[in-house]
């Protein structure tokens, strides 16, 4: 992507009602259209849903294939999509405008400091969609499954709260399981290691990201986890 076409989806996104944003991990908080400073921990029903529906949270959705298309199949519930790049979030944010979803917003900032922008039991549900693996034992802490995740999606998530990932490396989701299976307050409840290769269980799992698109392309199985966190 050339930086003009960058720079100019940057100026878009400060207008788009649906998208909020942290500059600043070190001292996290939010702006929201034109940059005005917004406090929405707590506060995500209330002041942007407007309805008290549950909250699922896609985490490094990129361009926000599942949080646009989770809205526009569940307008009963609202929908979040959170990744660290703006341009990326863009796209999924602007074709949630076009279509009049209002049951979808956008969030850019670091996982890492999610709690900050979420009170306890305020999320119901977690979709984590082909994030990186970061392969490198020396890089598990990056994993958005590793321990350390799983503790601030608790912070946030309503107890028993479901978590779903889907993934095209074998190694990365074996990791996954093996985190869920080792931690006592975490429930295994669907595991597919190749979620095409019958019938899908859930309808949901039919919604594919750019990169899931690439993987299946290449002859890649796609697999699939649900759990509680509790």
């Amino acid at each position: 992507m050339s930086r003009k076409n960058k720079l100019r989806k940057f100026a878009e996104i400060v207008s788009f009602p649906n998208v909020y944003e942290c500059y600043n991990v070190q001292e996290p908080a939010l702006v929201g259209v034109n940059m005005t400073p917004v406090e929405m921990k707590g506060a995500w029903h209330r002041d942007h849903f407007k309805n008290e529906h549950p909250i699922t949270l896609e985490l490094a959705c990129g361009g926000g294939e599942y949080t646009v298309d989770l809205a526009r199949r569940f307008p009963d519930r609202n929908f979040i999509g959170i990744d660290v790049k703006g341009n990326r979030l863009w796209a999924g944010a602007r074709t949630a405008l076009t279509e009049g979803l209002h049951n979808a917003a956008f969030l850019r900032t670091r996982i890492e400091v999610i709690a900050s922008f979420f009170a306890p039991g305020e999320v119901s549900e977690l979709w984590i969609t082909f994030p990186d693996p970061f392969p490198r034992e020396s890089q598990e802490n990056r994993r958005l499954m590793a321990p350390m995740f799983l503790e601030r999606y608790r912070e946030i998530l309503k107890p028993g709260g479901l978590l779903h990932l889907k993934h095209d490396d074998a190694v990365f989701f074996q990791y996954s399981l093996q985190v869920i299976n080792s931690d006592a307050r975490c429930t295994l409840l669907y595991q597919n290691e190749n979620i095409y290769a019958s019938p899908l269980l859930y309808p949901e799992l039919g919604i594919q990201t750019l990169y899931e698109g690439k993987h299946l392309a290449a002859g890649k199985t796609i697999k699939y986890l649900r759990c509680t966190i509790s």
